[in-house]
């Protein structure tokens, strides 16, 4: 398993912008799946973006297409959640999750790896 730390969250006003971080330990973050989750009050936790460092393929969820982008720097062994133009129905926890192989993108019970969250509030 790999240890993941995130950050970056906080309170926003809607159309607004954040960056979350997370950052891997680990001498093979080149080779693995990232995931971000997001886990509002009351709901389950849903799949926002994903990508694979080792080919570069990235994946997003229908909701945040356009306005999200993931992304990882193998240097720094961190990813990266760049989101646009939050809306109030996003406020949520923000996990990052790792993996060094997922099937399916999309399911968090494919990652073995979870960061503890970072909260992201967007005011209306």
């Amino acid at each position: 398993q790999v240890r993941l730390v995130e950050s970056g969250g906080g309170l926003v006003q809607a159309g607004e912008s954040l960056r979350l971080s997370c950052l891997a330990s680990g001498r093979t973050f080149s080779n693995y799946v990232m995931g971000w989750f997001r886990q509002a009050p009351g709901k389950e936790r849903e799949f926002v973006a994903a990508i694979s460092l080792g080919y570069g393929n990235t994946y997003y969820a229908d909701s945040v297409k356009g306005r999200f982008t993931i992304s990882g720097d193998n240097a720094e062994n961190t990813a990266y959640l760049q989101m646009n133009i939050l809306k109030p129905e996003e406020t949520a926890v923000y996990y990052c999750a790792a993996s060094g192989y997922v099937r399916t993108v999309t399911q968090r019970g494919e990652y073995a790896s979870w960061g503890q969250g970072t909260q992201v509030t967007v005011s209306s």
